[in-house]
């Protein structure tokens, strides 16, 4: 799936950027367009002037977000000097988004916003599932995950688990912090794919991260 990366009016992206961050806060279902006006301090013909409705808002946050999350991606992999300090630091550029994140946010788009859900599954089950399977074979390529990895089957279960600390019945919002359900997720993740060098290479970048 191509990502859209034209260049829009920047009052278009600002409206997109804190209506995200609205949704991340109090819920996709839970913020109106009247409280994207009040947070923006504009009025609601001039949101109107750039989105039809809500949907439309929804589904533009949603891609701007996504086109923002490939682009960290990509940077990760480019910089980092191996596929276990890669995972690390694409968790570490979404820290704050799951710090906030409202855990009903998969439930409203996909029950209320059918164009923006389907946007989220495409960006998925493509472009994040082949980042994935990037990322594996890299991992096996420089010895810090095992050689006999099923990638294809790997890469859908880690695809799997991220939407999962978003469940509200296994990890109810009052009781569960969701980015440490999202980190101790991925460090399963990885400690269950790691040698005997990618564990040890895991044990110390949490040491430093924990005196830090």
């Amino acid at each position: 799936m191509k990502m859209e990366t034209s260049l829009q009016p920047s009052v278009k992206d600002k409206i997109a950027a804190e209506a995200f961050r609205l949704f991340c806060r109090r819920g996709i279902k839970g913020t109106s367009v009247d409280d994207i006006a009040q947070h923006l301090s504009m009025s609601k013909k001039t949101i109107y002037k750039w989105f039809s409705n809500k949907d439309e808002i929804v589904f533009w946050a949603i891609n701007s977000y996504l086109t923002s999350v490939d682009t960290d991606c990509e940077r990760c992999r480019q910089e980092a000097p191996n596929a276990i300090e890669e995972l690390f630091a694409i968790m570490k550029t979404t820290r704050q988004v799951f710090a906030s994140i409202h855990p009903s946010i998969f439930y409203d788009l996909q029950k209320y916003h059918a164009n923006a859900w389907q946007k989220w599954q495409e960006y998925k089950n493509h472009d994040f599932l082949h980042r994935i399977k990037d990322n594996l074979e890299r991992g096996i390529s420089e010895g810090l995950f095992r050689q006999d990895l099923d990638v294809e089957v790997i890469a859908r279960l880690r695809l799997a688990q991220i939407e999962v600390p978003f469940d509200e019945t296994l990890f109810p919002r009052f009781q569960f912090e969701l980015l440490h359900v999202q980190t101790a997720s991925l460090e399963y993740f990885m400690l269950g794919i790691a040698t005997l060098k990618g564990h040890k290479m895991i044990n110390d970048y949490k040491q430093i991260t924990e005196e830090e």
